[in-house]
């Protein structure tokens, strides 16, 4: 199967999916109806609960689920052939991510846009609420910490992303003031802000720059340091000033940079240059773990991920103005990042052969994919996956006329433009779950957003210059990252269950299913890397693993068993109007 029908089978199917299943999940499970206050009308404070246009709070959602999740997650797993890849990206969005990102969004929406953690203790119990703060503290850490290494590593290999990807944020500011300040028209005002961002990407071509040595901490520690200080201050400002603005210049810079990879897709295809050349089926790449389970832990965003969770009950439903808009957001936004998961496997599957270069010689076709994708060791570097995106994208490109050079930009300032968003709004996600958590503990001087945000700040750069000045220390947990996120989206789906049940009848079987599958596969992959661990060794990992795996079966136990001693409604439910 060439590209070009990989990728049109899959865009008609997510069409499909959108309006038969994602609308009668949304009318017949959820029950959406307008007639229902959202917590950005009825807690409008201006800085996080702000009443939101549905196509500014997409882009917003989009950019923060995405970030690079949905590009490295299949960029290495495509090493297990294509064929499993797509299948799992293809059913896995429809099926399960993008239920599971709809419902965490719907229940936060209905609890005053509390964390999926503070809910659990509403529709589970209060212990578990405290076992899941520490799962998702975990995965925030690990997120804050690696996605300002991502940037940085962007940053260092593509140092022509630099000018652009920084000159965005005054660009979204200025789009901020005019809009929410002026009252300027968003559509005319943020078209202007993409096409002066897209003349700073020109501008970033022939300016490349590149950071050096400070004080003796390399340059991917310096810009981690930088990043750090800039997501301190963009997830204490109101989301109208930075955040928005932004996010809606990247939901334009989405839709570019797909049309891009779609018309570079279909020339390629017509003028005979995009073959498929990765194996429809590799069981067994060298040195690499087993396809079961760790496929399904592997291609995480693109497929499910336990951080759209987060972002769902965090940022999102603080700013849905209307209930019945949270089926656009909260499913559409998980099909759109399938979109891109699909063209990330056509870009390294089949882009990557016009043309790869390795160790100053350029090879084509099946040596192509062979020279990047040798051994599970080669393909599984942060910078190897970033590199086979940008690359097989630009390649794919260039057939559009656009030289080589400026489509390797336009894709690193893609990149690294999303993994910003997923940084500030992680930040901003871990200060609202530190906030409820002390509260909840009485230590109410921690609660405020300075404190808070000092806190997922500080935290994040301790574990990144833990081991050294290059700002790579998440990488110590980086090997659990994977299971650790996929056991979030296992835990959301049993809480979004246990909810659909308390509404009666078999509504509850739409995440039900996905909740039991995704349990099994995550606790097999946490249990297989225990034995990896203790075989190596590594008792910092063997330790953290192992919490996590009581942990996580203990929250597994406690929904269960809740599920199935169920009767009539959890107190304080909101009264929910009919669809």
């Amino acid at each position: 199967m060439g590209g070009l029908l990989i990728m049109v089978i899959a865009f008609i199917g997510y069409l499909l999916a959108y309006q038969i299943y994602g609308r009668t999940i949304g009318k017949k499970i959820f029950m959406l109806s307008n007639a229902n206050m959202t917590p950005s009308v009825e807690l409008e404070d201006g800085i996080d609960y702000v009443p939101t246009k549905k196509e500014v709070i997409f882009g917003h959602h989009f950019t923060s689920i995405a970030g690079t999740g949905p590009i490295v997650g299949p960029a290495i797993g495509v090493i297990w052939g294509w064929v499993p890849a797509m299948i799992w990206i293809f059913f896995g969005t429809i099926i399960m991510g993008a239920v599971h990102d709809f419902g965490a969004l719907v229940i936060s929406m209905r609890n005053q846009g509390k964390s999926i953690a503070e809910y659990t203790s509403k529709y589970v119990n209060s212990r578990t609420k405290f076992l899941f703060f520490v799962i998702v503290f975990l995965e925030l850490w690990i997120v804050i910490a690696i996605f300002g290494l991502v940037i940085a590593i962007v940053f260092n290999i593509f140092p022509q992303a630099v000018l652009p990807v920084w000159c965005e944020i005054p660009i979204a500011v200025i789009l901020g003031y005019m809009v929410y300040k002026k009252g300027a028209g968003i559509w005319t005002w943020s078209i202007i802000a993409v096409v002066v961002m897209y003349a700073t990407v020109i501008l970033g071509y022939w300016i490349p720059l590149k950071m050096p040595s400070v004080a003796g901490i390399p340059p991917t520690g310096v810009w981690t340091i930088i990043l750090l200080v800039y997501a301190f201050i963009a997830s204490v400002l109101p989301v109208t000033t930075l955040l928005q603005p932004r996010d809606f210049i990247n939901s334009h810079q989405l839709i570019v940079a797909l049309g891009l990879l779609v018309l570079g897709v279909l020339f390629a295809s017509f003028g005979g240059h995009l073959h498929v050349v990765a194996p429809s089926v590799q069981v067994h790449p060298a040195k690499a773990p087993p396809m079961w389970p760790f496929l399904f832990v592997t291609i995480a965003c693109g497929a499910i991920s336990g951080f759209h969770s987060l972002v769902s009950s965090g940022t999102s439903s603080k700013q849905v103005r209307y209930e019945e808009d949270a089926l656009f957001v909260g499913y559409g936004s998980m099909l759109m990042e399938g979109v891109l998961a699909t063209l990330v496997i056509v870009a390294v599957a089949a882009g990557i052969g016009i043309g790869y270069t390795k160790g100053g010689e350029t090879v084509t076709g099946v040596a192509a994919w062979t020279a990047h994708y040798s051994s599970w060791a080669a393909a599984k570097g942060l910078g190897s996956k970033i590199t086979a995106f940008v690359v097989g994208s630009a390649n794919m490109i260039q057939m559009l006329g656009i030289p080589h050079g400026i489509a390797l930009v336009i894709m690193g300032v893609f990149l690294a433009s999303f993994a910003g968003t997923t940084l500030d709004t992680a930040t901003r996600i871990q200060r609202y779950v530190i906030a409820e958590l002390t509260s909840d503990i009485k230590l109410n001087f921690l609660s405020g957003r300075y404190p808070a945000t000092f806190i997922a700040v500080g935290s994040a750069m301790w574990l990144a210059f833990a081991t050294g000045a290059s700002g790579k220390g998440a990488l110590t947990l980086w090997p659990m990252f994977g299971a650790v996120n996929q056991t979030l989206a296992a835990l959301a789906l049993i809480v979004i269950t246990v909810y659909l049940k308390y509404k009666g009848g078999l509504k509850w079987i739409v995440s039900g299913l996905p909740a039991t599958f995704m349990a099994i596969m995550t606790i097999w992959a946490v249990v297989l890397n225990q034995t990896s661990f203790l075989h190596k060794h590594n008792t910092l990992l063997t330790v953290v693993n192992l919490a996590i795996l009581v942990v996580v079966l203990w929250i597994v136990v406690e929904g269960v068993i809740k599920f199935f001693t169920i009767s009539g409604e959890p107190a304080g439910e909101p009264e929910v109007a009919s669809g």
